[in-house]
């Protein structure tokens, strides 16, 4: 059960640190962290350690993603220009 609920949370909200994931579903960090493990082991997640420095002090977490899972496009993104391939332009017979 908590592990569907961890990756929903990634699904709707990307990548989070594990104390973000703790905070927004109310599993305690310690359990969150061996389910992120498990998660991992069987690739449903890609995960990496971090280091962050919060006024100068070391915090370390498990920074994870759903795997293989691309986010939709932010609303009010401008689609991509179109290529415009202009004509070649005319050779001039210098005579």
């Amino acid at each position: 059960m908590d592990a569907s609920t961890i990756l929903q949370h990634l699904k709707a909200h990307g990548q989070l640190l594990d104390s973000e994931i703790a905070a927004a579903t109310g599993i305690p960090l310690p359990k969150v962290r061996i389910i992120l493990s498990e998660l991992a082991a069987r690739g449903e997640i890609y995960g990496c350690q971090v280091t962050r420095y919060l006024n100068g002090k070391a915090v370390e977490g498990m920074q994870c993603r759903i795997a293989g899972f691309s986010p939709p496009a932010a609303p009010g993104r401008k689609p991509k220009p179109k290529s415009q391939v202009s004509p070649p332009a005319a050779a001039v017979d210098p005579d």
